[in-house]
């Protein structure tokens, strides 16, 4: 293991400014090229955090972790191809090759059975993981996830990005629209709350949403349909409990239609709606996503 620059990111040179808001991290070299970039606090049994879209480890950072923290060893991970987490183009941009990635990662950490936590992109990873690995997975906990494919607009507003030529346009989009278009969907993803002010001047918006960031998000939104095919196919074989958390007012991911409905089909979940809650509901109810993960825990013992 080795100590990441917080200067220079995997596509190149971050702001000073940028640079001083991001949490230190270290990285694991993995297979041709390949890093997990990952930062940990407290102890305990381990638990997995991992980001949803437009979003590094920073965003569990700023969330749950430090109540998790009190409890558990948290290990907050960029997922593959995010943050300072290097990967191999589109062919490790779906949920369940992610989950591969991440799991060699916590192997190669020795970290054992932990724990899996994941929000909305995060949270199909979170469950890929735990049906993939369920003898390495103590449990999982998914919030907000998206579980079912669908048409979705990170298809329109991101996909045409990972098409051949499509780097140039997002360096296009990155001086033309962008500067509009992303704050906007960050603050739409705590509706009807605001973004807490500390989140809105502490996280790293230029590492999450610069052009060739955007391109990751195009590839992973192209690989999303047929993970959550593969997901939604062996829901049912799941073997590791699983805590669902959905708030009734998600306007990113519908609740009935995703975490509601997964958590009939898998035989180890259960579901607890929030009211008054949006996308974002590890920052509003982080002590709702630590009860979840003690639940799973004492469940799988």
């Amino acid at each position: 293991m080795m100590a990441a620059g917080l200067d220079i990111g995997p596509n190149g040179p971050v702001s000073p400014a940028v640079s001083a808001r991001l949490v230190p991290r270290r990285t694991i070299a993995l297979t041709e090229g390949r890093s997990l970039a990952y930062a940990e606090m407290g102890s305990g049994p381990p638990l997995l955090a991992i980001h949803g879209m437009l979003m590094s480890l920073e965003d569990m950072w700023l969330g749950p972790v430090p109540v998790l923290a009190r409890h558990f060893r948290v290990i907050a991970v960029d997922r593959p191809g995010h943050g300072f987490s290097r990967r191999r183009g589109p062919a490790d941009a779906d949920p369940w090759r992610q989950a591969e990635l991440i799991h060699a990662g916590m192997q190669a950490l020795g970290v054992v059975a932990p724990v899996v936590v994941g929000h909305s992109f995060g949270g199909a990873v979170a469950l890929a993981y735990a049906l993939q690995f369920p003898d390495a997975t103590a449990g999982a906990v998914a919030l907000a996830p998206i579980c079912f494919p669908e048409p979705r607009i990170e298809h329109l507003l991101f996909g045409p990005r990972a098409a051949p030529g499509g780097g140039l346009l997002s360096q296009a989009l990155e001086r033309s629209t962008d500067p509009a278009l992303l704050p906007l969907l960050w603050n739409a993803m705590f509706l009807p709350a605001t973004m807490p002010a500390a989140y809105a001047q502490t996280y790293p918006f230029g590492l999450a949403g610069h052009a060739a960031q955007l391109v990751v998000e195009g590839e992973d939104a192209l690989a999303l349909g047929a993970g959550l095919v593969r997901s939604a196919l062996a829901y049912r074989t799941c073997r590791v409990p699983v805590r669902i958390l959905g708030g009734d007012s998600d306007l990113v991911v519908s609740t009935p239609r995703h975490g509601y409905r997964a958590s009939l089909h898998m035989p180890g979940a259960q579901f607890r709606g929030l009211s008054r809650t949006g996308h974002m509901l590890h920052h509003q109810h982080p002590e709702a996503v630590l009860d979840a993960a003690f639940a799973v825990l004492h469940e799988k013992a």
